[in-house]
């Protein structure tokens, strides 16, 4: 027998960006496993990625090219080809399309794999010769991206590992427990020495039972409670004056905001006490060094950007940041920007055109409505009849008979039921790439452990091969991933210490903000034009809508699924079960329902059928669809996004996930 350890990065969406030890036993992979020796990682994997190797050789992978031969509104059946075959077909296709118009082809790609290599390196370069639509990729953090840019110049924020050392930690729209491990490693340190840690979610999570306090706000309305604690540190002049003048723009403009919301409009608005209003903002005031974990559940609502703008201007108003462990964390990926090449995917093939744009979270929308009609989509790294919004139009929009439809896939996914072509695509042990993070400050690289299975291939080598058998002959598209790796960054990162230790980190200050600077043009935090902004879908802004729908839903991820990644993994399904609705007691008996039985979940949209369980984790007035799962692997072939919809938040284009009225019946 031989053993080898291979060193690896995770690939998901997701801040921790783990480093990883791979280990392979006569070229299988038999254990994945976190780094000890990685500051981040420290040795520790969710449970999700620490059954990779399960994920990469489950029974029901593709490991060959797939052509559809039913119809799109039947049930799918597919035949195996040969990539010989499925290329050329779809070179074919793909090029009597670009010829009459480019713009008709549209790419649908997110965070499958957060590489820069096997994310967009080849297929950019593709599109911009062909001058293929643009895709504005908004379907999880550019509201709250748009938001701490306008803010702070760019996403940038302090460093995880000190919030150990912090007094005082609000973990704001997240569940860290689920969604970021490693940050909970070191509030769990911060709490055994002392520190108090408050959760603020309409949820209550695993995270905010371990917490010592948890304010369970309503949806989409944590931008009002950021001002109700200005409106506090005002009245108790719990301000930085000196912080404030040197190094934030706009204050003028943001305390008269801030004043007009007292403990109790915030409370009237947030379905919280003006008692929980007013000893937050004591203790933010008093507690020293304080710090604010954000994370992207706040900013999936209408006025998702301006939540996030108020809460980040907090630790500006404190002086927060003086302090290594204090101000705010919601990404660190602005502190890559950098040292990332941005001719990576080769802008200038575009050779000056200008494509469409088409927005990825409309994609329901564009598919039946655009004009000139997408007549093509090429999806990779993404499974968007899942994870859309308002999917009852995604699927209406994939079932187009004229659309020609290719999806890069591991498994048959609801995406992959209704493709024209499947090509199969390697995982991350079988293909080298190199990483960044948006929760840590540490460079890395992902070294293929295994041969590619079957004849997968990696996306890279697909888009090559594409490109070739479309006549593009430009030598961009004979770059290796060798190549594409040392083009990746620039020369600031040295390539050979990467390779070497799997890892490198970025020059970042230990309190970054300490003394302002930030990446604003004038160095300055700017608080200019933020605001409190509701929800579409609230009694507030839509009461006759409130009155019919009464119930606000949201859909954050089940403890065992990555998105819609790992629900077909049977032993991380086997935990989950079965799709459910949380929903608190005295909702339930309002309406006759029983713990374990079958609701409907449904609006104006659509109806979403899944297992009642009534529970404490929902607050009176919010029900909680976990989510998500494959539609085909729901009660009756949906999901959550069935009953979402399609509008956009206040900045950044994003979708509103969490700002979605229904009512609940039995099914």
């Amino acid at each position: 027998m031989t053993t080898r350890t291979v060193f690896g990065a995770c690939p998901h969406d997701c801040p921790d960006t783990c480093a990883l030890q791979v280990t392979v036993e006569d070229e299988r992979v038999v254990k994945v496993q976190g780094r000890a020796e990685h500051p981040n990682t420290h040795g520790a994997l969710c449970t999700k990625v620490s059954r990779y190797a399960e994920r990469t050789y489950h029974a029901e992978r593709l490991l060959h090219p797939l052509r559809r031969v039913s119809r799109k509104t039947e049930a799918p059946a597919f035949v195996r080809v040969s990539w010989a075959e499925a290329l050329a077909d779809i070179a074919a296709r793909l090029r009597a399309i670009a010829d009459r118009d480019p713009q008709a082809i549209q790419p649908y790609s997110y965070a499958g794999t957060m590489g820069l290599v096997q994310g967009e390196a080849m297929a950019g370069r593709l599109w911009n010769a062909l001058g293929a639509a643009r895709l504005d990729r908004t379907i999880c953090a550019s509201a709250g991206g748009a938001g701490l840019a306008m803010t702070y110049g760019h996403k940038l924020g302090m460093h995880t590992r000190h919030f150990a050392g912090a007094k005082l930690i609000l973990i704001w729209g997240s569940n860290s427990i689920t969604s970021n491990l490693h940050f909970w490693t070191y509030a769990n340190q911060a709490r055994r020495d002392g520190a108090k840690l408050v959760c603020i979610d309409p949820r209550r999570t695993e995270t905010a039972d371990k917490c010592h306090q948890h304010i369970a706000l309503l949806p989409g309305t944590d931008g009002a409670l950021a001002l109700g604690l200005m409106h506090e540190l005002i009245r108790s002049d719990g301000l930085d004056h000196d912080y404030i003048a040197r190094h934030l723009d706009g204050w003028d403009e943001l305390r008269e905001k801030a004043l007009a919301w007292p403990p109790e409009r915030v409370a009237a608005t947030c379905g919280i006490s003006a008692d929980e209003v007013r000893g937050l903002a004591r203790d933010y005031a008093t507690t020293r060094p304080a710090a604010i974990r954000m994370n992207y559940g706040l900013q999936r609502v209408r006025g998702g950007g301006n939540a996030v703008r108020l809460v980040a201007l907090l630790p500006c108003l404190t002086g927060a940041w003086r302090h290594a462990s204090g101000g705010v964390l919601l990404s660190a990926s602005g502190w890559a920007a950098p040292y990332k090449n941005p001719a990576l995917e080769r802008p200038d093939l575009l050779a000056g055109r200008t494509p469409r744009m088409v927005n990825m979270s409309t994609i329901g929308d564009a598919l039946l409505q655009a004009d000139p009609p997408i007549e093509a989509i090429v999806v990779y790294n993404s499974n968007p009849v899942a994870v859309a919004p308002e999917s009852p139009k995604v699927v209406r929009g994939f079932q187009r008979e004229d659309l020609f439809t290719v999806v890069l896939e591991h498994f048959m996914t609801d995406t992959a039921d209704l493709a024209d072509y499947v090509l199969p695509a390697t995982t991350q042990l079988e293909h080298l790439d190199v990483h960044t993070s948006y929760g840590h400050t540490d460079v890395l690289m992902n070294q293929p452990a295994i041969a590619p299975l079957g004849e997968a291939k990696s996306n890279t080598q697909i888009f090559r091969e594409l490109a070739a058998a479309m006549g593009l002959d430009d030598p961009a598209f004979r770059d290796s991933d060798e190549d594409l790796v040392a083009q990746a960054f620039t020369p600031d990162i040295d390539l050979r210490a990467l390779r070497e230790q799997g890892w490198q980190p970025l020059p970042v200050p230990e309190a970054p903000f300490a003394d302002g600077g930030f990446r604003t043009p004038n160095g300055r935090a700017q608080a200019a034009g933020a605001d409190y902004v509701p929800n579409y879908e609230s009694a507030q802004a839509a009461p006759e809508l409130a009155a019919r729908y009464p119930l606000a839903m949201i859909s954050p991820p089940a403890r065992n699924f990555l998105n819609s990644s790992f629900v077909n993994v049977k032993s991380l399904r086997d935990i989950e079960r079965e799709p459910v609705i949380e929903m608190h007691a005295d909702d339930a008996a309002a309406r006759g329902l029983a713990d374990g039985a079958l609701v409907a979940a449904f609006n104006d949209r659509g109806r979403y059928v899944a297992r009642l369980k009534v529970s404490p984790r929902a607050r009176p007035g919010v029900v909680n669809g976990l989510g998500v799962w494959w539609r085909k692997l729901g009660v009756q072939g949906t999901n959550v996004n069935e009953v979402t919809h399609q509008r956009l938040t206040d900045m950044g284009n994003a979708p509103a996930f969490y700002d979605c009225l229904v009512q609940v019946e039995a099914a």
